[in-house]
């Protein structure tokens, strides 16, 4: 408990010092402040966006399309990379080159291509998150089953458990880890993905609305959206890291307690 409250106390110390350093080189002029703001008019701009509310509008669609994406990939991923795995080397060693092919598909290659069909709404955007999001999820879901302790998988089938009681008390325990390290890695590329397709289309979104802000100089405004978009990618992942901590450990106790039956 005490190393943590170090590393903390570093953490924050580090932190700390490059606002300082970033706030100093802007304030005596050692980098032109029309191009590098400081820090405190920075921190100003981005509590009256707040406080007027212009950013929480694009701030909401972001975050729904970047949700939408990401909750459709899960769905779908998971059952998907179960249905690889449990399929024996022949479907994994069948579908492995398809989907290595697939997920190198470059993802604004493919927005260009949803647009020709679906326009520069909703569904191409949330597409492109789904599409980022799937094969993280995939992969590690198809190694966590496979990786699973082989031993006691035999040892549940030899006290008599179905499919389903070893499924549910030894593979997805076993798996769980690995499964949800694929969806934490999903949850930060819903984010930053999106935002890289908002600026190439649409009229909202934290995307649209960082280039805009540069389109038209506004330097200030630029630098508050990046660090919101920054806040915004380690906001998500310490909540999944949580979750995922939580998760882990009553699997973990599944699990040894599965082995112990």
């Amino acid at each position: 408990m005490r190393e943590k409250r170090v590393d903390l106390i570093w953490q924050a110390g580090i932190i700390a010092a490059l606002l300082l350093i970033w706030e100093s080189v802007s304030r005596f002029s050692l980098v032109n402040p029309l191009f590098l703001p400081p820090f405190s008019a920075v921190f100003l701009k981005i509590f009256k966006m707040f406080t007027e509310g212009e950013i929480l509008f694009h701030l909401y669609y972001s975050l729904f399309r970047a949700v939408s994406g990401f909750v459709i990939a899960v769905v779908m991923g998971i059952p998907l990379g179960f249905l690889i795995a449990a399929g024996g080397i022949r479907l994994r060693l069948a579908a492995g080159p398809l989907t290595e092919i697939l997920a190198q598909v470059n993802p604004f290659i493919l927005l260009h291509l949803l647009v020709l069909f679906m326009g520069i709404g909703e569904g191409a955007k949330v597409t492109i998150v789904f599409w980022s999001c799937l094969w993280p999820i995939v992969f590690n879901t198809t190694a966590g089953v496979v990786d699973a302790d082989g031993l006691l998988v035999k040892a549940g089938r030899g006290f008599g458990g179905g499919r389903m009681e070893l499924f549910r008390k030894v593979i997805l325990p076993a798996a769980a880890p690995k499964i949800f390290a694929g969806v934490r890695i999903a949850a930060g590329y819903s984010v930053f993905l999106l935002i890289a397709a908002e600026m190439m289309g649409g009229r909202s979104g934290l995307g649209w609305l960082i280039l805009n802000c540069q389109e038209t100089y506004q330097i200030q405004s630029v630098f508050a959206i990046a660090i919101i978009i920054a806040l915004l990618g380690l906001i998500i992942d310490c909540v999944m890291g949580l979750i995922q901590g939580k998760l882990i450990k009553s699997d973990l106790h599944g699990y040894i307690n599965s082995s112990n039956t």
